[in-house]
C-alpha cells in the first residue's frame, strides 16, 4: 500500500487504439504470469464489445511501475457513450490523449479533450499507429496543437508532452525516428508528468460513486476514487445525493482494488485509490459514499442531456411469445429501470398505466446496443420510430439537436455525398484536401435527417468512406423534412411465406421475407419503389394440375434478403409503423395491424 498512486484515463476517438495499447502496457509491466493465456483486447469484456470491436463501458485496471501503482481507466471512443467518459474524468489525475497518426484529429478527439481540459487535466499526447504506411505524425501534431488552442487550453495545458507509439507493436519513443524497443518511455513519461494529488487521509471517508456494476455474488458494486480518509471493511457508511439527502445506509461488506484487470479484496482503501465497494443496495452513480459523519456531498460533473428517444411496449403481434421468454410489461419495466440506474447517459419515463416506456439516450448506437442486449436476454417488445428531443430558447423558439459530421472519402464521391446531405438540410462547414485524391468534408446537420444515414453513405462511397458524427449543439429548427418515400408492402394474412408468391412479387419492390418465413396481417414484408402502401399476398401457392408441359416448372430464384441492423430498421419507420423485436427476429409492422382500423385512423387524421 506504500506505492505512490497515479490515476490516468485514456481518451481518444473510436478505433484509435486505446484498448490495444492497454493490453501491451499490462503485458510489459509484468501484470501477467509468463505462461498465462491472455485474450486480445482484454479490457473489452462484454459480448457486444468483443463482437463489434468497440468499448462500451469504461473499465479501470492497474499496473505497477517502479515505485508507483498506475490506475488506468479505459474509456469508450464512440460519441453515444460519451457519458461514460464525462464521469470517469473526475477519477483521473492525468490523461493520455491518443491520436491516430494517419486519421489525425477526429470529432470525438475534440469532444473528449474539451471535457478533460475543463476538468483541469494536463494531457499527454500519444501519436499512435506510427507503423502505418500513410502516417503523417508532424501534421497531426500541428493539428493537435491547433485543437488545444481552439479549446482555450491554458499555458500549462498547451505545454503538453508528446510521445510517438505503436500500441499494437508494443513500443513508444520520444522521437519519430527514435528507438522502437518497448513501452517503457511512455510509462516513465506518465510518472514524470502526472503528479499524484495529495489527499487528506485524516478526514472521515468519502468517495464519489462513478461507475456501477451488478455482481451476482456481491450485489451492487460501486466504483470510485476515495477523495478523503480511509475505507475499512465492515465500517458503517451511508450514501448521500447531490443535494446532501441520505439515500442509503449500511455496512461496507467488501472493498476491492484492481491488480491488472482482476479485483483483489483488501481490508483498507486509502485516499487517492480507485476502489470497488459493496454493501449498499440503493446508492447510485453520482452519489457520495461516505462515513456517517459526512454531510456535504462531492460535486459531480453534470452529464449532457439525451437527444433522442424511443417508446417501448409489449409485443402485441400475433406471433408474440413464440420466441422469447420475457414478454410482460413488468419484466420490460424492471429491465429498463435497471439500465437507467446503471447508465447515466440514458433516462427513463413511463405512462400512467405503466405499460408504455420511453427511453432517451445520446444517439442511435446507444439505443441499438440496449435493444440488442435485451433481445439476447430473451425479451420480446415493440419499439416505436425514434424521435429527436426538441428544446425551446428564452424567446420560445423551437430548437433541435444539430450534429457535426466528419467524412473522409475519395474525391469522385464528394458531389453525391454533398447532394445527399443537402436533402437532409446539412450545411457544408469545411472541405479539405487530405492528399491521394481524398477529401474531408465537415457538415452541420439536424439529427432528424441522419437516422440510418451511415448505410446510405457507405452505399454512395461504395464502402470506402469513413463517417463520424458527434453532437454539436441545439440549433434553430430547420423545418419539415421529407420522410421515407417508399410505400410499404403489407402482408394480407397470417401464415408462412411461399417462394412462388415472393418470386412473382419481387418486381413490385424489395422483399424482406423469404420462403417459409412466418408473416401476419399488418406486417411489412417489403418496400415498394413508389409512394403509397400496398397490401399483398405472400402466401399464394402455385395452382396444381395433373398436366405437365414444357416450361411450366421454371426454376424459382429468390433475391437474397438484405440483412439490416436494428438502427437501420428503426430509421426506416414512418410515424404509423413499429419494429417488433424478439430474440430471433426483427419484423417491421404497422402500429395498427387491422387494415380497416388503419383506414379509419387515416381518415380521422386527414379530417383534423
Amino acid at each position: 500500500m506504500n506505492k505512490i498512486i497515479r490515476n490516468i484515463t485514456i481518451i481518444a476517438h473510436v478505433d484509435h487504439g486505446k484498448t490495444t495499447l492497454i493490453d501491451n502496457l499490462m503485458k510489459q509491466s509484468g501484470s501477467f504470469r509468463e505462461n498465462e493465456v491472455i485474450d486480445e483486447r482484454l479490457m473489452d469484456t462484454g459480448e457486444l464489445e468483443k463482437e463489434r470491436g468497440i468499448t462500451i463501458l469504461a473499465k479501470p485496471a492497474s499496473i505497477n511501475w517502479k515505485d508507483s501503482r498506475i490506475n488506468i481507466i479505459d474509456t469508450p471512443g464512440h460519441r453515444d457513450f460519451a457519458a461514460e467518459v464525462e464521469r470517469v474524468l473526475s477519477m483521473a489525475d492525468g490523461a493520455l490523449l491518443l491520436i491516430d497518426s494517419a486519421e489525425g484529429v477526429m470529432p470525438q478527439t475534440k469532444f473528449v479533450l474539451a471535457k478533460a481540459l475543463k476538468q483541469g487535466l494536463k494531457p499527454i499526447v500519444v501519436i499512435n499507429k506510427l507503423d502505418k504506411a500513410d502516417q503523417r505524425a508532424d501534421e497531426v501534431l500541428n493539428e493537435t496543437f491547433d485543437l488545444f488552442v481552439s479549446l482555450d487550453a491554458n499555458e500549462e495545458q498547451l505545454d503538453f508532452p508528446v510521445i510517438y507509439a505503436s500500441g499494437r507493436s508494443g513500443w513508444a519513443s520520444n522521437e519519430i525516428d527514435g528507438p522502437r524497443e518497448n513501452l517503457n518511455p511512455l510509462l516513465d513519461l506518465v510518472i514524470d508528468h502526472v503528479k499524484p494529488v495529495e489527499f487528506d487521509k485524516s478526514k472521515p471517508f468519502a468517495m464519489l460513486s462513478t461507475l456501477l456494476y451488478a455482481d451476482s455474488f456481491l450485489g451492487r458494486s460501486l466504483v470510485g476514487r476515495i477523495s478523503q480518509g480511509t475505507a475499512k471493511a465492515n465500517q458503517q457508511i451511508k450514501a448521500i445525493n447531490l443535494d446532501g439527502e441520505k439515500v442509503d445506509e449500511g455496512r461496507l461488506t467488501k472493498i476491492f482494488r484492481y491488480e491488472g484487470t482482476k479485483k483483489v479484496p483488501i481490508e483498507v482503501g486509502e485516499a487517492g485509490d480507485i476502489v470497488v465497494i459493496a454493501g449498499l443496495e440503493k446508492a447510485n452513480v453520482a452519489d457520495t459514499i461516505c462515513d456517517t459523519e459526512v454531510d456535504i456531498p462531492i460535486q459531480a460533473t453534470p452529464i449532457d442531456p439525451p437527444t433522442m428517444s424511443i417508446k417501448i411496449t409489449v409485443n402485441s403481434s400475433p406471433l408474440a411469445g413464440t420466441e422469447g421468454k420475457k414478454l410482460t410489461s413488468t419484466q420490460i419495466r424492471e429491465r429498463l429501470v435497471q439500465e437507467a440506474q446503471n447508465n447515466v447517459g440514458i433516462s427513463f419515463s413511463e405512462n400512467d398505466n405503466k405499460d408504455s416506456f420511453e427511453i432517451s439516450g445520446r444517439g442511435e448506437l446507444m439505443l441499438e446496443i440496449l435493444l440488442t442486449q435485451m433481445r439476447r436476454e430473451g425479451f420480446e417488445m415493440t419499439v416505436s420510430p425514434p424521435r429527436v428531443l426538441f428544446q425551446k430558447n428564452e424567446i420560445g423558439e423551437k430548437l433541435e439537436p444539430i450534429e457535426e459530421i466528419t467524412m473522409d472519402l475519395d474525391e469522385e464521391f464528394s458531389s453525391k455525398v454533398i447532394d445527399s446531405m443537402n436533402k437532409r438540410k446539412g450545411k457544408l462547414i469545411d472541405l479539405k484536401d487530405t492528399g491521394k485524391n481524398k477529401k474531408r468534408l465537415i457538415f452541420h446537420a439536424p439529427t432528424r435527417g441522419l437516422m440510418g444515414y451511415t448505410s446510405r453513405f457507405l452505399t454512395l462511397t461504395k464502402g470506402t468512406g469513413v463517417i463520424n458524427r458527434i453532437f454539436h449543439s441545439y440549433g434553430k429548427f430547420e423545418g419539415d423534412m421529407e420522410g421515407r418515400r417508399n410505400g410499404a408492402l403489407i402482408s394480407m394474412e397470417q401464415g408462412k411465406a411461399v417462394a412462388f408468391a415472393i418470386y412473382n412479387l419481387q418486381a413490385r419492390g424489395e422483399m424482406f421475407v423469404t420462403h417459409n418465413d412466418p408473416v401476419y396481417s399488418g406486417m411489412i414484408v417489403g418496400l415498394s419503389p413508389k409512394p403509397g402502401d400496398m397490401i399483398i399476398n405472400v402466401m399464394k401457392g402455385k395452382k396444381l394440375t395433373n398436366m405437365r408441359t414444357q416450361g411450366t416448372d421454371e426454376n424459382v430464384v429468390l433475391t437474397p434478403v438484405r440483412k439490416m441492423s436494428i438502427a437501420e430498421q428503426l430509421s426506416m419507420l414512418n410515424s404509423d409503423e413499429a419494429l417488433e423485436i424478439t430474440p430471433n427476429s426483427c419484423r417491421l409492422r404497422k402500429a395498427v395491424l387491422d387494415p380497416h382500423e388503419r383506414k379509419k385512423l387515416s381518415k380521422l387524421s386527414e379530417a383534423s
